[in-house]
């Protein structure tokens, strides 16, 4: 068990972390969200004392680890850490890098620390790459690499730093096959991460940091479905949300474009349905209504929803009613049709952008598609 009490972290001109008292029991498997800047990391680097905290208090089973009497070395062989940058030996093989700690720290033979680096590669899957160097593997090789280093020195608590942040959005899968069936191992974890499906899936607790401590904690189906406090809710909404405002005519398309696809492969956005919502932003903003409004200015509002499998698209914009399914030319409809399957427009004199478009895209090809 890990005890942590009071803890506060101040550097010069921020304080990441205020007052954070939490225990974390045998077998938790703990995900670690909020916003950037809020001491998530601070936090991991706190429990192994790789920061040394300001104020508090942690115990780490029976042991005080704040205490300066304690012997830190020891007790740190029970925390494995896995960093978002890998943090291999270059002038090692792969081989040779999970070897070293198990030999230099454990005192376990040469021998011995070859046939438990040789169990760990098969586990993560990477046997024949004993004999590579770091620098022959792809970021998600390196990173199943790191966490292999970390099981050799068996420990019974394993905190991971954004482990996937730092990979191409391709490799980020393998990194999560590999921490999934660790997290079925029974030991302790914490894995500070930005992948919210895959948060939801591992977790056991979540707890979401905000305000410098941890602002609220619960099971995943309460955090992502239920929170009960207002910035978890605001935090969780954006999520599921993107929005963004366009405010002239040479506005940064690509980056939108950008945008919009990171947010589809955050949500796991199905392939398809991406591609229909880069379409229909690209048919309406781009090609047409930015051309032909006399205020360029709109808002765009992006939504998914993983548990029903769809997207709504909606654009707001101000000035004289302009419906754009009534006035694009008959080539802009009949592109969009593969793309969208429900459209309306609606018209609120109140308000400043009174005008609403709102599209359901398509997660599949329709038939006027395919032809």
């Amino acid at each position: 068990m890990i005890r942590i009490e009071h803890l506060k972290k101040v550097y010069p001109g921020v304080t990441p972390l205020r007052d954070v008292s939490v225990r974390i029991n045998d077998g938790d498997v703990i995900s670690v969200i909020g916003p950037s800047g809020e001491g998530k990391s601070t936090l991991l680097r706190c429990i192994n004392l790789l920061e040394k905290p300001t104020e508090g208090r942690i115990w780490i089973d029976e042991a005080e680890i704040t205490d300066p009497a304690c012997d830190i070395e020891t007790i740190r062989r029970k925390v494995g850490m896995v960093f978002q940058s890998f943090n291999l030996f270059p002038h090692l093989t792969v081989i040779g890098n999970i070897m070293l700690a198990p030999v230099d720290l454990l005192g376990k033979s040469r021998q011995e620390a070859y046939d438990k680096a040789m169990e760990l590669l098969a586990m993560v899957g990477l046997s024949e790459k004993a004999m590579s160097y770091p620098d022959e593997l792809s970021g998600g090789q390196k990173q199943r690499i790191a966490i292999a280093r970390t099981l050799a020195m068996d420990p019974k608590y394993i905190l991971m730093d954004e482990p996937t942040s730092a990979l191409d959005p391709t490799m980020v899968g393998e990194v999560q096959a590999v921490i999934r069936e660790l997290a079925k191992s029974g030991r302790t974890m914490m894995i500070v991460t930005h992948e919210m499906d895959f948060a939801r899936a591992i977790s056991n607790r979540v707890f979401y940091m905000d305000e410098g401590g941890i602002y609220e904690e619960g099971t995943p189906e309460k955090i992502f479905t239920a929170p009960e406090r207002e910035l978890t809710r605001r935090f969780i909404r954006r999520l599921k949300v993107l929005e963004f405002d366009i405010d002239r005519r040479d506005y940064d398309y690509p980056g939108a474009q950008g945008s919009i696809e990171a947010y589809c492969i955050k949500n796991q956005v199905p392939y398809l349905m991406t591609n229909h919502i880069r379409l229909a932003f690209e048919e309406t903003v781009q090609q047409n209504l930015i051309k032909h409004l006399e205020d360029p200015r709109m808002h765009i509002c992006i939504s998914y929803s993983s548990e029903t499998d769809t997207m709504e698209f909606t654009i707001d914009y101000p000035g004289k009613r302009y419906d754009f399914f009534a006035e694009c030319d008959i080539v802009s409809l009949a592109v969009l049709e593969t793309a969208v399957s429900e459209r309306s427009f609606s018209r609120d004199e109140e308000k400043e952008y009174g005008n609403h478009l709102s599209m359901m895209i398509l997660s599949h090809k329709t038939d006027t598609g395919d032809k």
